[in-house]
């Protein structure tokens, strides 16, 4: 009967089986199962070896009203974007998962914040698992960092903790967490699970604000389950907008969700973009059709961002539909209000919409702009230059408003436009098509 509640687990991705297979059937892996014990039954009598009863822990117990009601103590990581993204700043005891595609700039720019908590003061230790000691010294001398930062070469997770726990930094950053050692294989779904799970009791337990780089997958989320993003306070993306970096936050415990820094990445290292609204309309071409400047909103950061369209004949009998950096679902509710309710004609026509900049923006308020442009793209005529626009476009044509009106608005004033145009004093797309096309 003992025997019998004997289990096996692959150390590869977890799964488990009553015996012992030789291929997982969950994740292909071959001789990857491990026997474990199963854990110990509630209530099993005590005396039996591996089947005592826990005893009571009446301390683990804390009334509501006895728990302190003094906020988080923050600090700056002296970089604004950064914050912006973070919600103010770091938090002493919290876990960071950044993450991105390799080659993005995630040692990089975590580089430049250890400089700069070194400057404040800070012990900072740099795990490097993936590059050599003389490679992060030369990226180092590059980008000025002072040589008070201390490297961890052991990648072992036990050996590391006891390593850290005999001296507890003020800030940890681990890149990457995919190789870290424990008792499965470094980068399999077992392994950055536990090494994650471990590494969190260690920086609550420690109050040491970690950074843990995460490599992504193709699909472009976090290699590894999805279990470590719900462990982690904050997960943050570094990603590629043309020439620029875009640092966004999928999660944050202690911030808003949403938030956007943009960077661009010169020999000297990250460098803030202080008025990404200017840096996108850069090169935005003055008085050509298809072109409509939109007032959009990622988290509580409003932007000024140009929505491109062009339209061309197609041979083909069905015509082709591209958008790139918007909800390509939103776009086409826009094409079958313009073609039903304003009566044009686009059965002929392949339809290209395009937000510049790379950037990708799931916003209901790019919809008004997304009419004009395609509007503007199949009759050939351009809008005024100093017109930018904000809406969300109803089945029946009608513009709703959309969150943030208020800082949009004053996006839009700041960046230099004459006239805004936005509900309630527009009722329809039809009538901003009638005013300016």
């Amino acid at each position: 009967m003992a025997r019998a509640s004997i289990q096996y687990r692959c150390i590869e991705c977890g799964y488990k089986s009553v015996k012992e297979l030789g291929r997982c059937p969950n994740c292909g892996a071959w001789d990857s199962f491990k026997e474990e014990a199963p854990p110990p039954k509630p209530g099993a009598a005590p005396g039996k070896a591996g089947l005592s009863r826990p005893l009571p822990n009446p301390a683990a117990l804390t009334r509501l009203a006895d728990v302190s009601e003094g906020g988080e103590v923050r600090f700056s990581s002296r970089m604004g974007e950064l914050d912006r993204v973070l919600g103010g700043g770091f938090v002493p005891g919290e876990v960071l998962l950044l993450g991105g595609e390799p080659g993005v700039g995630k040692s990089t720019l975590l580089l430049q914040v250890a400089q700069k908590m070194l400057e404040m003061g800070k012990r900072v230790v740099y795990l490097a698992g993936e590059e050599s000691p003389g490679q992060i010294r030369l990226r180092a001398r590059r980008l000025g960092i002072s040589g008070e930062l201390e490297l961890l070469r052991e990648t072992g997770l036990d050996a590391m903790l006891a390593t850290l726990e005999a001296a507890p930094p003020d800030f940890l950053v681990v890149d990457s967490i995919q190789t870290i050692e424990t008792t499965a294989s470094p980068g399999s779904l077992v392994a950055v699970r536990d090494a994650t799970a471990a590494l969190t009791r260690f920086a609550k337990h420690h109050q040491v604000t970690t950074v843990l780089v995460g490599h992504v997958t193709k699909e472009g989320i976090v290699a590894g389950p999805k279990v470590i993003e719900h462990v982690v306070d904050a997960t943050l993306y570094l990603e590629t907008a043309g020439n620029f970096r875009v640092l966004r936050s999928s999660k944050n415990r202690f911030g808003p969700v949403g938030e956007m820094g943009v960077f661009t990445m010169i020999h000297e290292g990250m460098e803030e973009v202080a008025n990404p609204s200017a840096a996108f309309l850069a090169e935005r071409p003055v008085g050509a059709p298809g072109s409509v400047v939109a007032l959009s909103l990622s988290g509580e950061r409003a932007l000024a961002l140009e929505v491109q369209a062009l339209a061309a004949r197609t041979p083909f009998p069905a015509p082709r539909r591209v958008s790139q950096g918007l909800d390509s679902r939103r776009v086409d509710v826009v094409l079958a209000v313009l073609e039903r309710r304003l009566n044009l004609p686009l059965g002929n026509l392949d339809i290209y919409v395009n937000l510049a900049g790379g950037l990708r923006v799931f916003d209901p308020g790019l919809d008004l702009a997304v009419g004009l442009a395609v509007y503007s793209a199949v009759v050939g005529r351009p809008l005024p230059p100093d017109v930018a626009v904000v809406g969300e476009v109803g089945l029946a044509g009608e513009l709703r408003s959309v969150e943030g009106l208020e800082r949009r608005l004053r996006e839009g004033q700041r960046a230099g436009f004459k006239e805004l145009v936005h509900p309630p004093h527009f009722k329809s797309l039809e009538a901003a098509v009638s005013k300016f096309l």
